[in-house]
């Protein structure tokens, strides 16, 4: 009998990074890089950059839920990512490097806003937390090129 697996889809800067960071949960069966949230379809990293179709650069998790709970992957997003600055991160600028969780189950839309809140009233941010919290949309899946990416180059990570 074949394991059940969940997805989990976020948006939470640069990809290559936070793809990184989710790869390392034990539980965690596969990650992708995509393009999500968008009026295009099958973008591709060109036109995502152009910062025109409306699209965040997303991870899409597939988990073991007997595993690993939502509630842990959506701590490694909050770790991972400012979620107080609207449309950026560190040096990146534009819409695409948004902070968004896009939820594909009613549990996870309640478990992201309950995990938002909670982080918003703990003090931990000085400045409001602009992560939107939506249906999940489309997902599209990145070139090959971008799948991976610091595993493929031997790096840890990508902050400067």
């Amino acid at each position: 009998m074949e394991k059940a697996v969940e997805k989990a889809t976020f948006g939470a800067g640069c990809f290559w990074g936070v793809e990184a960071a989710f790869r390392q949960i034990p539980g965690v069966v596969s990650t992708a890089v995509g393009y999500a949230g968008g009026s295009m379809p099958n973008p591709t990293y060109k036109d995502v950059c152009s910062d025109r179709t409306g699209h965040a650069e997303v991870v899409q998790v597939e988990y073991d839920p007997s595993r690993v709970g939502y509630e842990d992957l959506l701590a490694v997003f909050w770790e991972n990512h400012d979620p107080t600055t609207l449309n950026r991160q560190g040096p990146d600028v534009g819409s695409q490097y948004r902070s968004a969780i896009f939820f594909h189950t009613p549990e996870q839309e309640a478990a992201a806003r309950a995990s938002k809140e909670l982080l918003d009233r703990s003090g931990r941010f000085r400045r409001p937390i602009v992560t939107e919290i939506e249906p999940a949309p489309p997902f599209w899946r990145a070139e090959e090129y971008h799948q991976q990416y610091l595993e493929k180059r031997g790096l840890a990570s990508c902050h400067l």
